[in-house]
């Protein structure tokens, strides 16, 4: 028992340094227990033989995250990415499993490994791509679409491969598997449904099995589950959901077929019950948990002696999958029409191999499709290419994205040729909403951004903008800033918009400028550089949103309409002491942390004043009527703080 107790505490000490190291340094967590388990096993030989056992324990992680991916499938999703999917998702897929398998055969390979291989290779990783899109912000770029339907048919297409790889199997290796599996005296039949039944009996047992998850899951699950969430006991749930996964598994292993097959088949079926994002939230921790582990026991089972004796070899190889892999995405690329960088990021993304490469890898030796020593060699390269995908999107951010903004945005300024009442620094989310409530006001302005996609795309809906950096005196010459009355900066970059603000307060001191912050800090230095009037671009936002909450949790309207009051009073109070501290502080005159304190003293401040209640006679019970006479004024003299 203390050995098992210690081998636990060696996996998961190793996922918990791992794992947040690998995510600081942009790598992912599939990265970080791929190392952690390499520390364990080649490097350091803290574990064994007896991860080739964890290992098929941990594999019921795939299982896990199949069913998850069938949950998310809803038929109507599915439908509106038709084209993506079945179109790029199916010829990628298609077209790198046929190279790779001709180039095998070429190396001498038989058919079957060889098309084994082709599938293995056809995957990417889900989990690094889609969590550095996140990261990254490249989930919503066409680039990041596109990647992530083909992730989503790859996930999909898992399933059918895992249903033909056991048709693969080689004589040879069975009858060897066989006659060792005879001098084995531990050796055990598995449990069947379907051992000795003829092929017509053998297909009515497959397709009852089938009707059997697809209908349960249909009509028995609801009032399963309702019955189950009556209890009110979140533990019984949890139980049933794990109960509904590893009975789908079980029976499919009965029966013959893959246990993923089933859970997958079970996910979809269940992706529109009400009870899906229950369901969601109770496997996701034991898939993450053992999807995790099996990443280690991979890892740890990796055999460096090949990478070490024949080291080019094998660097050839995983650099030849991936020029392969990425050949055909760039390809795929031009053929749907995907342009500029995101045709890069799309190709870049995906030249990996991925994480269902080990579990297909594991999947073929289990079935007797590849021997063992090809399959360690495989293993390696998928593992390698993984280690490289963070250099493939360093590529991407650091040498192509630049050189593909310096081309959109190379063309000539604009030529202004008219004059307005404001300019308008920066047409983004914020400034398009100033721009479109003056504009609607019949003022007149004149629009610079430095992005000329966003001109562009501005101009398709109507919107007058023209292509200029407005931090470049001879810009802002060109846009009539000797003319205007008010300058509204919006753009992104906070140094250049304080630069701007001082720039034009020096030379253009008639010219009240309006500028956005992005934060406190920002604020003050936009205000120390001269800016007339700054706001905070959340600042109002979510302080309407919390007085929502207010609302929503009952107060009365009044009343939230009062402490809002009492909110921006005091903020605006201290609003100057606190500029004073951090700009002694900006200058090095650090007295006591005294900036510290004051900003401690409003937060002080804001609660005491919320807990001084109205004294106009009207209770915060009371319906929506209007206030008395003079009840702002009251408001202002009798709620504020004692000092």
């Amino acid at each position: 028992m203390t050995g098992y107790f210690l081998q636990a505490f060696i996996y998961l000490v190793a996922a918990v340094i791992a794992v947040p190291i690998a995510k600081r340094l942009g790598l992912g967590s599939v990265l970080g227990y791929l190392i952690a388990g390499v520390v364990i096993g080649p490097i350091i030989g803290l574990v064994g033989e007896e991860t080739t056992t964890i290992q098929h324990f941990a594999e019921f992680g795939v299982v896990m995250m199949l069913f998850l991916v069938g949950l998310e499938l809803e038929p109507k999703m599915l439908w509106a990415m038709r084209h993506r999917l079945m179109g790029l998702g199916g010829f990628q897929v298609g077209g790198t499993a046929a190279v790779v398998m001709g180039i095998a055969i070429l190396f001498g390979q038989n058919w079957s490994i060889a098309l084994s291989i082709g599938l293995i290779f056809a995957l990417s990783s889900t989990a690094i791509v889609l969590q550095t899109f996140h990261e990254k912000g490249l989930s919503k770029t066409e680039g990041g679409k596109n990647a992530f339907s083909v992730l989503l048919f790859q996930d999909i297409a898992v399933i059918p491969m895992l249903a033909f790889i056991p048709l693969l199997a080689l004589p040879e290796l069975v009858e060897k598997a066989q006659s060792a599996a005879n001098t084995v005296a531990e050796h055990h039949d598995e449990m069947s449904l379907v051992a000795g039944l003829p092929g017509w009996a053998y297909g009515i047992v497959i397709t009852l099995s089938i009707a059997v998850v697809v209908v349960g899951g249909h009509y028995l699950s609801r009032p399963l589950f309702r019955f189950v969430a009556s209890s009110g006991l979140r533990e019984i749930f949890t139980a049933t959901a794990l109960m509904l996964v590893i009975g789908i598994a079980a029976l499919m292993s009965l029966v013959g077929l893959s246990p993923a097959l089933g859970t997958f088949l079970a996910g979809v079926v269940l992706a529109n019950s009400e009870f899906r994002h229950e369901l969601e939230s109770n496997i996701d921790p034991f898939k993450g948990l053992l999807l995790g582990l099996f990443f280690i026991t991979v890892g740890a089972g990796i055999n460096f002696g090949i990478l070490f004796s024949d080291f080019f070899i094998m660097i050839g190889l995983t650099l030849g999958v991936m020029l392969i892999k990425a050949g055909v995405l760039y390809c795929l690329a031009i053929a749907f029409k995907i342009r500029n960088s995101d045709r890069w990021l799309f190709t870049l993304s995906l030249a990996q191999a991925g994480e269902f490469g080990f579990v297909l890898l594991s999947f073929s030796v289990q079935n007797h499709v590849i021997p063992t020593e090809i399959a360690q060699t495989l293993s390696l390269v998928v593992a390698l290419s993984m280690f490289l995908t963070p250099g493939l999107f360093i590529l991407f951010d650091k040498v192509i994205l630049p050189k593909f903004e310096k081309d959109s945005n190379d063309r000539e300024a604009d030529d202004v040729d008219e004059v307005g009442t404001v300019l308008i620094a920066g047409i983004g989310r914020f400034g398009q909403i100033i721009n479109r409530l003056l504009v609607a006001n019949d003022v007149n302005t004149v629009v610079l951004d430095i992005r000329a996609e966003q001109v562009d795309l501005l101009r398709q809906i109507e919107t007058k903008a023209y292509f200029g950096d407005a931090t470049q005196p001879d810009m802002l010459h060109t846009a009539g800033i000797e003319n205007v009355k008010l300058l509204v900066i919006a753009i992104d970059n906070s140094d250049s918009s304080v630069e701007l603000v001082k720039y034009v307060k020096h030379t253009y001191p008639h010219v009240k400028i309006l500028a956005r912050a992005y934060d406190r800090g920002h604020s003050y230095r936009l205000r120390q550089a001269g800016a007339d009037y700054i706001e905070s671009e959340t600042y109002h936002s979510a302080l309407e949103l919390g007085s929502k909450a207010m609302r929503c949790l009952g107060f009365h309207p009044f009343f939230v309409e009062q402490q809002k009051t009492i909110y921006k009073t005091i903020e605006n109070k201290q609003s100057d002491t606190l500029y004073q501290a951090w700009k002694n502080v900006a200058e090095g005159e650090r007295f006591d942390n005294n900036y510290r304190e004051l900003f401690m003293e409003l937060e002080d401040l804001i609660q005491d004043a919320m807990k001084v209640d109205r004294n106009d006679k009207h209770s915060r019970e009371r319906g929506w009527t209007p206030p008395p006479k003079g009840y702002a004024d009251n408001v202002h003299q009798t709620d504020q703080p004692k000092e």
